[in-house]
């Protein structure tokens, strides 16, 4: 198989071995973008050609110097434990930028069915609010949920000094693969992470 293939395989490997320490919280996306930059869950049911356009366009915002991770969050269950910030894109990106200051101090976007939320080091940036604040929430749609953190990603880039096209739509095996990956990975940190929480209310219960 191709290289990204593998580098994603390499991806699910830190996943795994970092979850146990992180599981305390159980929040996928905390784990999945310690080595990744897009997180979705398995169930988004995201176009591999939007899923492409999203990746180009983070994997360019890099590239020019303007460093950014993004996670689609559908619905509770890809909040894991913080299942109650669902709804609140803006708190769920600090929560998320104070998970991985550890590895990661820059941008975070959060794309959720009602809005958006972005945080530099686990904090608001408020002129980020105002560029988002054009875009209209994208619902529930998976198609719309990832054009949306394309969008988003562009008018931020733009907002710093970085004037990036929009990707044009493609399709590849690279881009099947990290979304058959990635939704390993993020489903293997979900088990590890109930494992976790159940074996800590076990301790906790009375004898």
């Amino acid at each position: 198989m191709n290289r990204g293939f593998w580098s994603a395989v390499a991806a699910v490997a830190l996943v795994v071995a970092l979850a146990p320490a992180a599981a305390a919280d159980g929040d996928p996306a905390s784990d999945y973008l310690i080595g990744q930059k897009v997180f979705y869950s398995f169930d988004a049911g995201i176009p591999a050609s939007n899923a492409q356009r999203l990746q180009t366009m983070v994997a360019n915002a890099n590239r020019a110097g303007f460093p950014i991770r993004v996670a689609l969050i559908r619905r509770n269950s890809d909040l894991g434990a913080a299942y109650q910030l669902m709804g609140e894109p803006q708190k769920y990106a600090q929560f998320l930028g104070q998970e991985l200051l550890f590895v990661y101090r820059k941008g975070i976007l959060i794309v959720m069915p009602n809005g958006f939320g972005y945080a530099v080091n686990g904090k608001p940036v408020p002129q980020a609010k105002r560029e988002l604040a054009g875009i209209a929430a994208p619902g529930n749609d998976g198609a719309r949920l990832a054009d949306a953190g394309t969008l988003a990603v562009q008018r931020l880039a733009r907002a710093s000094g970085h004037d990036l096209p929009l990707p044009t739509t493609s399709d590849n095996s690279v881009t099947s693969d990290r979304i058959k990956i990635g939704a390993i990975a993020v489903t293997a940190a979900v088990i590890v992470a109930a494992a976790m929480l159940v074996r800590r209310s076990r301790k906790a219960a009375p004898r």
